[in-house]
């Protein structure tokens, strides 16, 4: 454990959340952190935890988590922004923060590294590059001489991400595994991010002896985060079945889910699944968009015989928890089953809008 007691309060955290994801991000630190939730918003949830440790890297609906130095909404869209973030950069106490850094996150062997990542967007009267060197001088003389800049794999990095006039700056704890997971050896276009299969499994809430179905598996993304979720808690009798039509996608996914061994992988057709009914608790999937079907398939089409043969499967009372590009062919699948509404979420994935959603079965 890194956390030890002192008077001085601990530092605050940040965490990179998939946009329009932060409100189940800040769920997961609530419960599982015990953390206290103090901002979130455009794709960052700012909170504070009772202990520092290595606890905060198991998150899993977030894509990065990092010690707060420092955070405005009130950056100037003008050049006069690259003064205040030398001057906020210049005033944090960096020698408390990189031991905290070093105790959560244990310093490599060899020569120490650096570097410093600078993410802008939205129209500004200076360049990102002018952030970063504004970010620099700020840096003076926090790192040893003796420490070298290294772009791949440093020991240490200092964030500074800039969305209009929100910036937030900070110590990078986490590292890539956080958001590519180690489980995944096989990755299918587009493939389905882990912190956003983990967003939906946690919707989907799942409890012991329970049957959690992906129908349309893909490369098992969403099967893997419910085995690490139950894992996590305990639930050593959750049943894990899943499947898809296409042979790669199937044979992608026994390779991913290799270790979480599910009970059923098969080749199948989603719209005539060979399962009894009232047999599954929970539908977790991300079916195809429109831009993954051939030219002579219908989404609507596919949408209703895959939420018809989903509604006989389920139990009663059971809970789907769906990902789709367009709502409204799903919205329309859905309609003549009679499901309830539970919660919704606007997202983008790969750059395009997506909508998450819960849904609950009539109880009989």
């Amino acid at each position: 454990m890194a956390s030890r007691r002192t008077e001085k309060p601990l530092p605050a955290c940040y965490a990179m959340v998939h946009r329009g994801l932060e409100e189940i991000a800040a769920d997961e630190i609530e419960q599982d952190l015990g953390g206290e939730v103090k901002k979130s918003g455009r794709g960052i949830v700012a909170f504070r935890v009772p202990e520092l440790d290595r606890r905060l890297l198991r998150l899993r609906t977030v894509e990065d988590v990092f010690l707060l130095a420092w955070g405005s909404d009130e950056l100037p869209y003008t050049s006069d922004a690259l003064e205040r973030i030398e001057q906020w950069t210049r005033k944090v106490p960096w020698p408390e923060l990189l031991r905290w850094h070093h105790a959560i996150r244990a310093k490599p062997s060899g020569k120490p590294t650096y570097w410093l990542v600078t993410q802008m967007t939205g129209e500004h009267g200076y360049r990102r590059v002018d952030a970063r060197k504004a970010l620099a001088r700020g840096l003076a003389g926090v790192f040893p001489a003796s420490w070298r800049m290294a772009e791949e794999n440093a020991a240490v990095e200092v964030w500074l991400t800039i969305h209009g006039k929100q910036a937030v700056c900070g110590l990078r704890l986490s590292d890539r595994t956080m958001r590519h997971r180690r489980y995944k050896q096989e990755h299918l276009p587009p493939s389905l991010r882990p912190s956003v299969a983990a967003a939906m499994v946690r919707l989907a809430g799942t409890g012991p002896g329970m049957v959690v179905l992906d129908s349309m598996l893909g490369a098992g993304t969403i099967l893997a985060e419910q085995a690490e979720l139950a894992q996590q808690r305990g639930l050593t009798d959750l049943h894990l079945w899943g499947g898809d039509r296409e042979r790669a996608a199937v044979q992608a996914a026994a390779v991913n889910l290799r270790r979480f061994r599910p009970e059923i992988l098969a080749r199948w057709d989603s719209r005539q699944l060979p399962l009894p009914g009232s047999c599954v608790d929970r539908v977790v999937c991300n079916p195809p968009y429109g831009r993954q079907l051939s030219p002579d398939e219908d989404l609507a089409e596919l949408y209703s015989a895959a939420v018809r043969e989903w509604n006989r499967v389920l139990k009663p009372a059971g809970r789907a928890v769906l990902l789709v590009g367009d709502p409204q062919p799903l919205l329309e699948a859905i309609r003549p089953v009679g499901w309830s509404a539970q919660r919704q979420f606007r997202l983008r994935m790969l750059g395009l809008p997506a909508f998450l959603s819960v849904w609950r079965k009539r109880d009989g």
